[in-house]
C-alpha cells in the first residue's frame, strides 16, 4: 500500500533533509510516495537528477523574495 501525501503550503516547521534550513520544496518519491524536504539551495543543487523520480515537485521557493507581513506568508 502507497501512503498518499497530501499537498500543503510549506511552513517554518518544515526543515531541509540536507542542512536543516527552512524547507521551500517537498519531493515527493514515486516509488514509494514518500517525501524529502529541501531548502531552496538544496533543491537546485538535486534537481536535475531527482525530479524525474519524482510524482510531485512542490516548488514555494518564491515565497523567499515577498515582503515579510504580505497575505501569502
Amino acid at each position: 500500500m502507497t501512503a498518499a501525501v497530501a499537498t500543503r503550503q510549506l511552513n517554518t516547521l518544515d526543515r531541509c533533509d540536507r542542512c536543516g534550513a527552512q524547507a521551500y520544496v517537498r519531493a515527493v518519491l514515486e516509488s514509494s510516495g514518500g517525501e524529502l524536504l529541501f531548502c531552496a539551495h538544496h533543491a537546485r543543487a538535486v534537481e536535475a537528477n531527482l525530479r524525474p523520480l519524482t510524482s510531485e515537485w512542490q516548488d514555494e521557493s518564491a515565497r523567499l523574495h515577498q515582503k515579510a507581513g504580505s497575505p501569502e506568508d
